[in-house]
């Protein structure tokens, strides 16, 4: 079974285009009530397409991403005093305006590793 195949092309793409179409949609409609309104500018988007569109072809370049690539945020603690929770800090990779890229690209390594060289990918989970 493909998993990249069955779970990105038939679930993830299908909702990332409707969010899409409706969004620019409601640019549109806003920009055609009110002329001042300008679409935003996302700075980091040539970055997102970039990621987006690095292709993983190769074994070691898969296992190199897997290993980079950290399957939890390292960050995320909970500080505990006398077996008490003093504070949580949250996971601060959220704040990483490139955070969906690269799990995505992550997520296609493993894909890659398991579908197509039929590796056991549970090191890197």
């Amino acid at each position: 079974m493909k998993v990249f195949n069955n779970t990105t092309k038939k679930l993830f793409l299908a909702s990332w285009v409707s969010i899409n179409q409706e969004h620019e949609s409601e640019v549109n409609t806003a920009q055609h009530q009110n002329p001042n309104i300008k679409p935003k500018f996302d700075i980091f988007k040539p970055l997102r397409v970039w990621i987006d569109n690095i292709q993983i072809r190769d074994r070691e370049f898969a296992h190199r991403v897997c290993k980079l690539i950290p399957a939890q945020c390292p960050f995320e603690r909970d500080v505990n005093l006398f077996g008490k929770t003093l504070f949580h800090v949250p996971p601060m990779c959220k704040l990483n305006p490139l955070y969906e890229e690269v799990v995505a690209l992550r997520f296609r390594g493993l894909c890659y590793l398991a579908d197509e060289c039929g590796e056991d990918i549970s090191q890197y989970c």
